[in-house]
């Protein structure tokens, strides 16, 4: 399976319900056969311009990053269930490609 980031903002929110929106995505992922990694909080922020989504304005966002593993097949199911989700504004999935090996640089020798 390979490697995916999701970036996730969802509208501010309280404590709670930030918590509640986060668990909905992660049970989401595990129900479709992902392998949840990490779960890293960004913080709240300004978004960098004013979006609308579910038919309200939105200038503030918690931004979050997804690491996990899963089949290629369940990320258009999982898009369409996340861009319905009232709670989140932006969903965005990343591939992770593997790090490249480390090699000396053949132009700075001594």
């Amino acid at each position: 399976m390979p490697r995916y980031e999701l970036a996730l903002i969802l509208k501010a929110m309280q404590r709670p319900e930030t918590a509640a929106a986060l668990r909905r995505t992660v049970e989401t992922l595990m129900e479709r056969g992902a392998v949840v990694r990490d779960l890293e909080n960004l913080g709240e922020r300004l978004l960098p311009y004013k979006m609308n989504k579910h038919s309200q304005k939105h200038s503030r966002g918690a931004y979050f990053l997804i690491d996990f593993y899963a089949a290629p097949s369940i990320l258009t199911g999982l898009l369409n269930h996340l861009h319905r989700d009232v709670d989140v504004v932006r969903p965005t999935v990343l591939k992770k490609d593997p790090p490249l090996p480390r090699r000396p640089c053949c132009g700075l020798q001594q």
